[in-house]
């Protein structure tokens, strides 16, 4: 029979105290499964799942010569569902006794296998549990996966509207390479949604029957990028006080969206790379190689390509990541989309804030088409959010949405308008709203971490 593809991830663990059935056991399945290991002495399974992640164990019932009554084999079986309660148990026994079956089943095996076995049975019975496996792991997963998105990620794309042009002209790109596996980088100021875009693409993919993962670069820190991408086995390191799975193995058969990918190191760029190159990868403190199948996205408001000849980003990686490069038009290249934000953010927030009877005339929405929005649709979004809160009445006006966050008390008498005073002022008022957080404050300045830390250093801003 040949090699079924889709079982070779499979982990498989034999325990039986005859060398004879381990080895027999062993190279038969070695045909079909990469990773098939066996064990003499029961007492010693625990340091399997120590090093490895096992998905079946193939069971002895009796470790004691002259018994036959399976006891063994049931209280092994206990063990090992302690250590590990997902672990798939078959069954071995040269008794094919029906009772010893179904009280195999009663303490959590999930099928039965008399010695000596008949090789396709085996085999069968081998693919059905794997099956099983792969089901089950896939489950966990999913559930797991939830903590790194957002659960309203299918109501955030209907946001994703608009007529102008421009973002027609995107859009009509997203729904060309949503179908495909293409890796795609979107470019595009601070808040002009990119991760809107990264979501529309994965609900429109393949792969939207499981969640997206995502990683923002921008907020994670170069000592736990590691851990936080690759995962790390307990014991890794001193605070890995049990296994945790990365990003990228949750990501597998799925979405990977990175985020700020221009705040990578170099040295972190470069394990990057070599992940998108062999699909595979390990884990922080093991030396087992994981095979992925994820599709990536990526976004950034950084000069890539300067930075490339600057030597500060890998120009493989670049290639490597932009398939298909998308801009992300700012909300100044769509004025005529206001309305339709509006009528989207403004519908959201009146039910939040339980102001339902709160409109907007459309005279008033003409002035917000010519009101400067530097911060993009996030700023937008936010403006209007702060005038549902405080409106008292029933209809909007336009200078509702101004935000004072920014006012610069000089404008007040009119003395000056000298442009380094006003950056100043701005990036202290900036660094004020976030508690100091450089990367939140330089997503609501609309500059990237590094220009913004250029800036703190030149004005000596603490």
């Amino acid at each position: 029979m040949d090699q079924p593809q889709d079982f070779q991830d499979g982990n498989i663990l034999i325990v039986d105290d005859d060398a004879g059935i381990l080895t027999s056991a062993q190279l038969f399945l070695k045909q079909y499964y990469s990773k098939v290991y066996v064990e003499l002495n029961p007492q010693k399974i625990s340091n399997h799942f120590k090093k490895h992640l096992i998905d079946i164990v193939l069971l002895d019932m009796n470790f004691q010569k002259g018994k036959n009554d399976g006891d063994d084999g049931f209280r092994v079986l206990q063990e090992i569902l302690k250590i590990q309660s997902n672990t798939l148990v078959i069954f071995m026994t040269a008794y094919g006794d029906i009772d010893m079956a179904v009280k195999a089943l009663k303490y959590g095996a999930i099928d039965f296998i008399t010695k000596p076995w008949k090789n396709e049975k085996f085999l069968t019975t081998m693919e059905t549990a794997i099956k099983l496996a792969e089901s089950r792991k896939q489950v966990a997963d999913l559930k797991n996966s939830r903590q790194y998105h957002s659960e309203n990620e299918a109501k955030d794309v209907e946001g994703f509207v608009g007529r102008a042009p421009e973002f027609v002209r995107v859009k009509q790109a997203l729904d060309k390479v949503a179908a495909t596996d293409a890796n795609i980088l979107l470019l595009g100021e601070n808040g002009t949604g990119k991760g809107l875009a990264a979501k529309y693409i994965h609900q429109n993919s393949a792969r939207s029957e499981r969640s997206m993962i995502t990683i923002d670069m921008g907020a994670i820190s170069e000592t736990i990028f590691e851990s936080e991408l690759f995962g790390h086995e307990k014991g890794a390191f001193t605070d890995a006080i049990q296994l945790k799975k990365g990003r990228l193995e949750l990501a597998h058969k799925s979405t990977l969206f990175l985020d700020e990918i221009g705040n990578l190191s170099l040295a972190s760029q470069a394990k990057l790379l070599s992940v998108l190159q062999n699909q595979k990868f390990t884990r922080l403190g093991s030396n087992e190689e994981i095979s992925v199948d994820i599709r990536l996205i990526c976004a950034t408001n950084m000069p890539l390509y300067e930075m490339v000849e600057q030597g500060t980003f890998r120009e493989d990686l670049l290639y490597r990541i932009n398939t298909v490069e998308v801009k992300m038009p700012s909300l100044a290249e769509r004025l005529p989309d206001i309305p339709l934000l509006m009528q989207h953010f403004l519908s959201e927030y009146k039910f939040k804030y339980k102001k339902t009877t709160l409109t907007i005339a459309e005279l008033e929405m003409e002035k917000l088409k010519r009101m400067n929005w530097p911060g993009n649709i996030r700023e937008f979004q936010h403006a209007i959010e702060r005038a549902v809160i405080l409106a008292d009445g029933i209809k909007l006006l336009a200078s509702d949405f101004q935000s004072s966050r920014f006012k610069v008390e000089k404008f007040s008498n009119a003395d000056s308008l000298d442009l380094k005073q006003m950056e100043i002022t701005f990036i202290k008022k900036a660094m004020a709203l976030h508690d100091g957080n450089i990367t939140h404050a330089a997503k609501e300045l609309g500059i990237d971490r590094l220009a913004l830390h250029r800036r703190l250093e030149k004005y000596g801003i603490q």
